[in-house]
């Protein structure tokens, strides 16, 4: 049975903080990855939508403030690495190496897929920042001339995705080191991945937040060429 009500102003701010205030009791009685609570949110919020034939850009106009919340929120990951400053200058190299390779996998790979699927060359381009954190790839798929709401979309599904499966690849890759795990949270999962990099422990949520840092930095700067480069040049 589909619903029919309307949408008064707010209405889905409110429901987005009570999803996922609920999604956080539940997390904290059973924390499990798939219990996460941005995952739970994103679905229950998503059925919700679809039950109400809500379009998303309705959504999105009731619940803009949050958006706009990502910026300022990004200088809170300055605390932690102020506080471990000489760690991370000691692991800056081996950090910038690994970076500079997950951006370039990352970009190339994203644009890859969507050619070996025939999903075009304008789908490819918005999968391609992905793996930037979202107020950062809403940027870099502006410049490229993608949607960056769509890009913003696939933002947060390799987050959730790394979110869930990344500590299992630690225990398969049997990764002890905390500089380790951080970046492979912080690279591959961006904001989501680095919250759940804190979990783990300080030390790998502070080299997580270093990690998303610079791969935005990173990103910024290669991602539009090695897109555009990739898109033009892959069959």
């Amino acid at each position: 049975m589909t619903l029919h009500l309307p949408s008064p102003p707010g209405s889905w701010l409110i429901a987005t903080l009570g999803v996922y205030a609920a999604a956080r009791w539940l997390y904290r009685r059973w924390p499990v990855a798939w219990l996460s609570p941005v995952l739970v949110c994103t679905v229950v919020l998503g059925v919700l939508l679809c039950l109400r034939h809500q379009s998303y850009s309705v959504y999105a106009q009731q619940t803009q403030w949050l958006g706009n919340l990502l910026q300022p929120a990004m200088t809170a990951f300055a605390i932690p690495l102020y506080r471990q400053r000489k760690a991370l200058v000691r692991a800056a190299p081996v950090l910038l190496v690994s970076l500079l390779a997950g951006t370039c996998t990352a970009v190339l790979t994203s644009v890859g897929l969507a050619k070996v699927f025939h999903l075009g060359n304008s789908l490819a381009l918005d999968l391609a920042p992905r793996s930037v954190t979202t107020p950062v790839a809403m940027s870099i798929a502006q410049h490229l001339g993608a949607n960056p709401v769509l890009t913003a979309a696939f933002v947060t599904l390799t987050g959730l995705g790394g979110s869930v499966f990344g500590p299992w690849w630690m225990r398969r890759l049997h990764l002890r080191s905390p500089v380790a795990r951080g970046s492979l949270m912080g690279m591959g999962a961006h904001g989501i991945g680095t919250a759940r990099a804190f979990e783990l422990g300080h030390e790998e949520g502070t080299y997580a937040s270093l990690a998303m840092i610079l791969a935005a930095a990173i990103g910024v700067l290669l991602t539009p060429p090695l897109a555009h480069w990739a898109a033009s040049r892959l069959p």
